[in-house]
């Protein structure tokens, strides 16, 4: 379920809240071929299904970084900022990837808006996010991610 706030006001009156849950997204090995082609990164735990099973994870497995990249479209299930111009990835404090996403799994996005602060022309945002990985123990990635603003 998306929460909707209209301008920037709005969203400072989030500050400290929980997000929520994203739905549910498959990483399929369809979507870690079509990511080893954007990035030129082929090595054989992610793009080899024979050989990745032989491997230490039982199975190919997601990029860290197409696990991290995943951050936004389950983060745009979640917040839904209007009345601005321009919404901008700003960066990363910090990112960790304890869990492997092996292809054909699940993954989701719990988030919390940690703090909103005001910059010239705009917000920044800070939120703390975990990926799950459907049936895991561990999550695939925690992020605290960086967006800005503008109206």
């Amino acid at each position: 379920m998306s929460i909707t706030v209209n301008g920037l006001d709005e969203l400072k009156k989030l500050a400290d809240a929980d997000l929520g849950t994203s739905e549910w997204i498959e990483v399929t090995q369809d979507r870690i071929g079509t990511f080893a082609d954007a990035t030129d990164d082929h090595q054989w735990i992610h793009t080899d299904p024979e050989r990745a099973a032989q491997g230490p994870f039982g199975a190919p497995i997601a990029h860290g970084y197409l696990t991290l990249s995943l951050f936004i479209p389950l983060f745009t299930q979640l917040l839904d900022v209007r009345g601005v111009t321009t919404k901008v990835n700003y960066g990363l404090n910090k990112v960790r990837f304890p869990a492997p996403v092996k292809a054909g799994s699940r993954i989701r996005l719990v988030a919390r808006l940690t703090s909103v602060e005001d910059v010239p022309g705009g917000v920044q945002i800070t939120v703390d996010g975990t990926i799950e990985v459907d049936g895991g123990t561990k999550p695939a990635a925690v992020v605290q991610s960086l967006s800005r603003f503008y109206v």
